[in-house]
């Protein structure tokens, strides 16, 4: 299999440097065709290798890059004000085709604008949209966009609807089932952007539209592919992370208020840690942001080791996929 090399943003998220090279390295030892080339502080990177154990060095390596974007730094500052940001360099490494993908966990807002100024869009897309997989009661579903775009037209969630079914097939769904995010199902509801964007996606040649869909609708999986502007998308999705967090604080502390709960507690721990497990927001971690001419993989900032592994492997799957060249080929066909 041939190599494939990932740009990473080593100097972004809430917690440094050190949980990301963690999550390096154990991706390494996980998979044989991989690259890394970490972006940032030479030597508070080569620190932290020294620090542990890197059974693949050989396939890491380090790219110097002197600046650093706070994650509350304006997207115009880093983008006119830091020219040598680790996150800047590390999607420059992707437009010079020195790697097949860059993923970040730094500032949202300053990653979508560097990106679309590095990269640039694909033809026939406006905006890039922000993607995840929410899990949902029959398997998985691709809500978009999260957050890029909070502020967006008709249009745009067309758009947005056909680069998500085209990630979805990515992602081995035959034909996927895209739905509009709606305050209820019928025509008559909604506000007049979604019901705009209703008549566009009825008309797309190709889409698998089969209309809105409720927030309950989503997690009973009626569909594959969800569509709404980034203000609600990231509200949903905080929601659902925070939701699946205090149902797990709450169980484990009804498991503990006596003898009886302990004993029961017991009893149920295995099926109660498969269900954490499957449902933790660490093992979805990691947005792509569609619509690019390359791949970029946004991480939560709060991401540990687990969630920023996460990520990079939904890089790997894109970069094997060859999801922009798979998305240049559909928008061809759907949007121009």
């Amino acid at each position: 299999m041939s190599a494939q090399i990932i740009a990473i943003d080593a100097m972004g998220g809430d917690f440094g440097p050190r949980s990301i090279v963690q999550a390096c390295i154990a991706c390494l030892s996980a998979t044989p065709s991989l690259h890394l080339t970490l972006v940032g502080q030479p030597s508070l990177l080569e620190d932290l290798l020294a620090s542990q154990p890197v059974a693949n060095r050989a396939r890491l390596q380090i790219v110097a890059a002197s600046e650093v974007i706070g994650m509350d730094e304006r997207p115009s500052q880093a983008l006119r004000g830091k020219p040598d940001s680790s996150m800047r360099v590390a999607l420059e490494l992707v437009r010079d085709g020195k790697a097949h993908a860059c993923v970040s966990a730094g500032n949202t807002g300053a990653l979508m604008a560097l990106s679309r100024f590095v990269l640039k869009t694909l033809p026939g897309v406006d905006r890039p949209a922000m993607v995840a997989a929410i899990p949902t009661r029959t398997g998985y579903c691709q809500l978009l966009d999260l957050g890029a775009n909070v502020d967006c037209t008709a249009e745009h969630l067309h758009q947005f609807a056909v680069m998500g079914s085209v990630a979805a097939q990515a992602l081995g769904v035959q034909r996927p089932r895209v739905a509009l995010l709606n305050i209820g199902i019928e025509d008559i509801k909604g506000n007049q952007q979604v019901k705009l964007a209703a008549s566009l996606l009825q008309n797309a040649r190709g889409l698998n539209y089969i209309g809105f869909v409720e927030g309950d609708g989503l997690y009973r999986g009626e569909a594959d592919v969800v569509v709404c502007d980034g203000f609600v998308g990231n509200i949903l999705l905080k929601s659902s992370e925070g939701l699946a967090t205090m149902i797990a604080a709450r169980i484990e502390a009804l498991f503990k208020g006596g003898a009886f709960a302990r004993m029961a507690g017991l009893m149920a721990m295995p099926l109660l840690k498969r269900l954490q497990a499957d449902l933790a927001p660490a093992r979805h971690n990691g947005a792509s942001f569609l619509g690019l001419q390359g791949i970029v993989i946004k991480s939560h900032g709060a991401a540990g080791v687990q969630g920023f592994q996460s990520a990079i492997q939904r890089a790997l799957i894109e970069i094997q996929e060859g999801l922009p060249q798979r998305l240049h080929g559909r928008l061809e066909d759907l949007l121009l």
